[in-house]
């Protein structure tokens, strides 16, 4: 009888296993393919469909994405663009965050209201006003100017995070630096910000692929100057006048993920702690 049961509850749950890792095969394989697409001569990707066995494995893909396109310089462009936009974007969102989260004033839920509202604004509207403003003060074409352009944006998403997360800390926490003579700056950065590790990953996290990946704003701001370009404006030396470099773009794709999949496995239980944060919140 205990045999039967055992059976009849794991046959479910072996339907739901397999139903998972198809699933998971589905969604995985196109990132596979890609990898082995990068590994390919330009025939065999055209050619050969959805296989992912390459006749020869063709290492030179990856040495002409870095050397001959440039990628070795939009690398590093990224890089430095990343970083700066990911600290900035903390930065600023933790700041207004903590306000919105631990005071209260005239005008908060409206401000609130104001700038979730911005969500629905597409990027493109915004676009604009962004590249008057930066090309006035000069940074045009600059690695400056383009930082600021990409960090030029409401950010609602990490600001409504870091307010729902300095919401619920008790207020003991500011009442007892106070006694121990603590301003409002060094509360904020000594208290409350090291409470804040699952938040600051999950939006460290999300910044940076969005900054890594960052098309629209480099493109605008490095027309002027090819050497600032990042690795998504990049991708377009290996289109030609009459013919595309697809393996080459293919290596060239598989060396930018390099860096959002270690970010991601390094914080990945901040992460996961901040997104379960706040739903729970």
């Amino acid at each position: 009888m205990r045999r039967a049961q055992y059976i009849k509850r794991s046959i479910p749950r072996f339907i739901v296993y397999c139903l998972l890792t198809t699933l998971g095969i589905v969604w995985i394989y196109p990132f596979i393919w890609m990898i082995a697409s990068s590994l390919k001569t330009n025939s065999e990707y055209i050619i050969g469909g959805i296989s992912l066995i390459p006749e020869e494995l063709q290492w030179e893909n990856y040495d002409r994405a870095w050397n001959v396109a440039n990628f070795s310089s939009y690398f590093m462009s990224s890089v430095v663009f990343t970083t700066s936009v990911v600290l900035i974007v903390v930065s600023l969102c933790a700041m207004t965050g903590y306000v919105l989260g631990r005071y209260h004033f005239h005008g908060r839920k409206l401000f609130i209201v104001l700038i979730t509202a911005t969500l629905f604004m597409p990027k493109g509207f915004t676009i604009i006003p962004i590249y008057m403003l930066i090309n006035s003060i000069g940074l045009n074409g600059t690695m400056l100017g383009m930082i600021l352009g990409e960090t030029a944006q409401a950010h609602v998403l990490f600001i409504l995070l870091f307010t729902a997360h300095f919401s619920k800390l008790p207020k003991e926490l500011e009442e007892a630096s106070e006694i121990d003579g603590c301003g409002f700056l060094r509360t904020f950065v000594q208290v409350m910000l090291p409470l804040s590790k699952p938040i600051i990953a999950t939006t460290s996290i999300l910044q940076f692929m969005w900054a890594w990946n960052a098309f629209l704003v480099p493109l605008i701001f490095s027309i002027t100057n090819p050497d600032i370009r990042t690795l998504g404006v990049g991708m377009y030396q290996f289109v030609g006048e009459f013919s595309v470099d697809w393996t080459g773009m293919a290596a060239a794709a598989s060396i930018s993920l390099i860096p959002i999949i270690v970010v991601f496995i390094c914080f990945q239980r901040y992460f996961v702690e901040g997104v379960a944060g706040a739903v729970k919140g």
